[in-house]
């Protein structure tokens, strides 16, 4: 029996994707912004097809219906999400930076790139999505923190992030402690 496919959570894709596009204009600013969503969308293209190859080639032949609505949801969910942070956290630069920078314990140029960027996506969604619960914000940054960034970013990227949450959604339901 093959394992079951990783059929990646279309919210946390669009975050990751959305963090390299700043990435990628960070590191190189010669590049527009439409130039690196291009390659965003041509990857979750591939990633949607990749999903979908792997459930159809299951050895009972039969891709269960649930996860193929789940795959085809994916495409539009993670290009809508993504487009929404990659272009505002980028268009908002200058103003995100601007309330973050006071919660920072070191001088702004020695932030790591990948914690910048992070920091970036992050406070985007707090300041502009207030649909999304802010616990849920913090823990996908922590998350894609850990992916890419350095050993302990997350550690430096979560302080700063709990202290702009409670700045930017001073009203927002605490979570509960288990």
């Amino acid at each position: 029996m093959k394992s079951k496919p990783f059929l990646p959570s279309p919210r946390r894709r669009a975050r990751e994707y959305a963090v390299q596009s700043l990435y990628q204009i960070q590191i190189n600013p010669d590049i527009l912004p439409e130039q690196a969503a291009k390659s965003v969308y041509d990857s979750i293209a591939k990633d949607k097809a990749a999903a979908r190859s792997a459930l159809e080639s299951r050895d009972d032949g039969a891709a269960p219906a649930a996860a193929l609505a789940k795959l085809d949801n994916l495409e539009s969910t993670a290009t809508e999400l993504y487009a929404a942070i990659f272009f505002g956290a980028h268009a908002r630069e200058n103003e995100l930076m601007t309330i973050i920078r006071p919660l920072l314990d070191r001088d702004e140029k020695t932030v790591n790139p990948i914690e910048r960027c992070v920091l970036l996506m992050a406070a985007f969604e707090l300041k502009a999505m207030p649909e999304t619960p802010y616990p849920v914000i913090i823990n996908e940054a922590i998350e894609i923190t850990k992916t890419f960034g350095g050993t302990d970013s997350h550690k430096f990227v979560n302080g700063i992030l709990d202290k702009l949450a409670a700045e930017l959604r001073p009203h927002d339901p605490k979570p509960k402690a288990h």
